[in-house]
């Protein structure tokens, strides 16, 4: 039966994740929500995914406030997030009393719609938000993570979508993250799917392949009842197809969305001047590329992945590690290519593509992957990288969160007076050690965004430079540094345009990437096997050993985190630790000794 398509809009989440990596400020939402409310769609998905994580790490911003801020500002438009199951909006498995108190506060701080889903769709990991979510009243929307594998198949999704709404949901979605639907493929799978589970159906696709607008509409023709799209502004390329084009694609027929275009057009105006602040956070690799269906990379983790890569002075090897990733995810049994699995196999290939050696250094992840701490993986893993990995540890075979004892009141007593409400638990409950210095920071009144850095012709409504400006002393004389411009030279240069005192001056900074300053204050270059080295450049989480400590070989001396991963940086021989050159918070690269072993 012929219907009107609904449409949820994905402008404040998806879309600039997808882009310019997650970093729109609700600043630059706030003043347009009130035609968003206008507009008419089934929902506006405005929270969960990375947002969370990047209003805390870069935007310094509390995420609750923004959702209490976007609830207010859009009364008559259901409110919709992304959730990772039992991952939350983290990297690892919660208990259930945080999974459970986490959704909570998310409805009553605005949140009408949850799209539950889980990285290996392994559904044991979405029941206890399910329940939480019908708990509060709410709109749980399971969710199918779409990928292609030798053991993927139709029938196996259907199985899906029939346990999901066994489980109590209220509608299935579709999950292409990476672009790797097909037209023709996405009409059987919609027909399949309709013909046995009688649910509202959603497709959400990225653009990455150039193929998702089609496979819309064929979806819509077998049956689907929603489609997932973005504002044009920022639309396509890794992000999702542009709201006005499939609004017009359907206008006048049987499944006309009655959104009106001349309204969704002046938000696409505004959109675009939106886009422009944030230009340094543009990357050639989130245009289309049909090769996404070669290496079932998503949207957002491309955009993300080429801006780690750019800070690592490493991004002409993103190609060798789009090759790499592929043989990881075979490796790792064909998980589907989302958070926190995008991540786990992303920043694996890069370790190996930068060491120049296939799992020389094994993230704390992957461990956890392979151990079975995130689920069952669709396939079978790789043995002797499994065995390597975990060594004579035990495999766990049930549900992850079974063996995690309740940690809300330990959470609750770990953050103590830092945290001014249930909501701030939860903030550092997500990233422990990013979410307290958030919370130390906004006590002390130190909260800082990063900067925005201004395009080389930039200028505001007077006509003045817009310059990033600071105040230098050196040697007794005091200088007023303005950034008015950057543009990049390539081969690891960049170029500033800045003013010194009002006078004019170009600027080439080269990155060495031989020694750091920082932190440890400059160490020296490694020179013998005992000399512990950093494989990427990070952050010092955790120093296991102490000078004088005898160690064994392969023996963990710290956990560094690098692309959000953490890792255990192992010691190449046994012997004595001579010294320690770092401690917790230092950052650190490659090729310094950070510990010495003798």
């Amino acid at each position: 039966m012929m219907k009107k398509i609904e449409v949820t809009d994905v402008i404040l989440r998806d879309a600039h994740q997808s882009l310019i990596a997650t970093r729109m400020r609700t600043d630059d939402m706030l003043p347009i929500c009130d035609k968003l409310d206008q507009a008419g769609f089934w929902s506006l998905e405005v929270w969960g995914g990375a947002t969370f994580d990047a209003c805390v790490r870069f935007l310094k911003e509390d995420p609750w406030d923004r959702l209490r801020q976007l609830k207010e500002a859009l009364p008559n438009t259901r409110l919709q997030m992304l959730l990772r199951g039992q991952n939350l909006l983290g990297y690892r498995h919660y208990a259930d009393d945080v999974v459970k108190a986490f959704v909570s506060r998310a409805a009553e701080n605005g949140i009408d719609v949850f799209r539950i889903f889980d990285a290996l769709n392994d559904l044991r990991n979405l029941e206890t938000a399910m329940a939480a979510v019908k708990q509060a009243g709410k709109h749980a929307q399971g969710t199918i993570a779409y990928t292609t594998s030798p053991v993927h198949s139709p029938e196996l999704y259907v199985k899906q979508a029939k346990d999901l709404q066994n489980m109590g949901a209220d509608s299935i979605a579709i999950k292409d993250m990476a672009g790797l639907l097909a037209p023709y493929p996405t009409y059987e799978l919609v027909k399949a799917i309709k013909s046995e589970v009688d649910l509202p159906l959603v497709i959400h696709s990225h653009a990455t392949s150039g193929l998702a607008a089609q496979c819309q509409l064929k979806a819509i023709e077998a049956g689907a009842d929603r489609i997932d799209t973005a504002i044009s502004a920022f639309a396509w390329g890794t992000s999702h197809p542009a709201t006005e084009s499939q609004v017009a694609a359907l206008k006048n027929t049987e499944f006309d969305t009655g959104l009106d275009l001349n309204l969704l057009s002046e938000i696409a105006d505004y959109f675009r001047e939106v886009r422009k602040k944030y230009h340094q956070f543009e990357s050639e690799f989130t245009r289309e590329d049909v090769s996404v269906q070669i290496n079932q990379v998503p949207g957002g983790m491309m955009s993300n992945l080429a801006n780690q890569l750019k800070e690592q002075n490493a991004l002409d090897r993103i190609r060798d590690v789009f090759a790499e990733i592929p043989r990881v995810r075979e490796d790792l049994g064909y998980p589907p290519l989302v958070t926190p699995t995008s991540q786990i196999v992303g920043t694996q290939a890069v370790y190996n593509v930068l060491a120049g050696e296939r799992y020389k250094t094994i993230t704390n992840e992957v461990k956890r992957y392979l151990q079975g701490g995130y689920g069952q993986a669709p396939a079978a893993v790789n043995a002797d990288l499994q065995k390597k990995a975990v060594g004579n540890e035990e495999i766990i075979e049930s549900r992850p969160a079974d063996a995690l004892k309740p940690e809300l009141d330990k959470l609750r007593n770990d953050i103590g007076e830092l945290a001014q409400s249930e909501e701030d638990v939860l903030t550092y409950a997500m990233f422990p050690d990013l979410g307290r210095e958030f919370l130390q920071q906004r006590q002390d009144g130190e909260l800082k965004p990063e900067p925005l850095l201004p395009a080389s012709d930039a200028s505001n409504n007077d006509n003045e430079p817009i310059a990033t400006e600071f105040k230098v002393d050196v040697h007794g004389e005091s200088y007023d540094i303005a950034i008015t411009g950057v543009g990049d030279v390539g081969g690891g240069k960049r170029k500033f345009y800045i003013s010194i005192d009002g006078m004019p001056e170009e600027v080439t900074f080269e990155a060495l990437n031989e020694y750091i300053k920082e932190g440890g204050g400059g160490r020296k270059k490694a020179s013998s096997p005992g000399d512990a080295t950093a494989p990427l450049p990070g952050n010092v989480v955790e120093v296991l050993v102490a000078e004088g400590d005898e160690v064994e070989a392969g023996q963990a001396l710290l956990v560094m985190e690098a692309m959000k991963m953490e890792t255990e940086l192992m010691a190449n021989v046994a012997g004595t630790v001579k010294a320690v050159h770092v401690s917790k918070g230092d950052r650190v690269t490659p090729g310094e000794t950070l510990i010495e072993i003798g």
